[in-house]
């Protein structure tokens, strides 16, 4: 049942601006708010001395303490706490399969260089089905709102990809805030073109005007499912990871896909959902697809 926001909290400020941001984001979809911490075992001997009650009375103290601030901010809200004993991504992982959302902290590097994701993120966002959304300190509303419902929302698109939930997701979000959408798609040449001596502009504008058409396809059921968000578009030739980067400037949310695959070496994230991540300007949210 996707009633409600999860949220990952570990005491640091990466998981404040998690929480905060999540008890926002569940205000805005009218769901309860679930705070998660997991008791890693064993602790020593990175911890020596420390024991089991020890951690689990700081564990408690880690979630009473953000859930008494999230009800202050939010009196309305109902908040529910959980303390699994588990490895922290699995635990995560577990407790977003019930959810609509999972929200994480990230620690931002400063201006608009992007996150640092830790391994615990990383693995979450890839061992979950659940739409994860990757939160630094610095996206913390600085009006107390937790959530900037202003701002506009960038969705990648790939043509290449199944991507109904992906754009579902954008699209909703932009409605639930009442916020524009701006899609951005990025085309390469196919390898064929390599080889030509002489390339015709031509042929690239012809490639581009296609590509265009094959987006405003692909986003039409959207626009009629959602006419009240504005939407606009942007199809270019180039890295679609950079210029998503670019787009998050100023954004409210980045939403970008992860394609579900199984390999023997685990679950993975793709090349444009990795770069996103670690240097978008905006808190991100990865949809995982088929």
């Amino acid at each position: 049942m996707d009633d409600h926001v999860t949220a990952g909290v570990d005491g640091s400020p990466e998981s404040r601006a998690a929480a905060l941001w999540a008890a926002g984001e569940a205000v805005l979809r009218r769901v309860p708010l679930r705070l998660v911490h997991a008791v890693d075992w064993p602790l020593d001997p990175v911890f020596p001395g420390v024991g089991g009650q020890d951690a689990d009375r700081w564990a408690d103290r880690v979630l009473a303490d953000a859930a008494e601030e999230l009800q202050r901010r939010h009196p309305q809200l109902e908040i529910t706490t959980r303390c699994p004993t588990a490895r922290p991504a699995a635990a995560l992982a577990a407790e977003a399969a019930d959810a609509a959302l999972l929200v994480l902290g990230s620690r931002g590097i400063g201006g608009l260089v992007g996150f640092l994701v830790g391994s615990v993120a990383l693995a979450a966002v890839a061992a979950t089905d659940t739409p994860v959304v990757l939160v630094r300190t610095a996206d913390e509303a600085q009006d107390g709102s937790d959530t900037d419902a202003g701002a506009g929302i960038v969705v990648g698109v790939d043509i290449h990809e199944a991507g109904d939930r992906v754009l579902d997701f954008a699209f909703e979000e932009a409605a639930r805030r009442g916020c524009a959408l701006r899609a951005v798609h990025g085309w390469k040449l196919p390898p064929a073109y390599t080889y030509v001596p002489f390339f015709d502009p031509d042929d690239e504008r012809d490639i581009g005007r296609s590509v265009t058409r094959t987006v405003d396809d692909m986003l039409l059921p959207w626009r009629r499912k959602y006419p009240a968000v504005a939407v606009t578009s942007s199809v270019f030739r180039g890295s679609p990871g950079e210029r998503l980067v670019q787009e998050s400037r100023g954004a409210g949310l980045v939403v970008v896909g992860r394609r579900r695959r199984r390999s023997p070496l685990g679950p993975h994230l793709g090349s444009v959902a990795h770069a996103v991540l670690h240097h978008a300007a905006a808190p991100v949210a990865v949809v995982a697809h088929d």
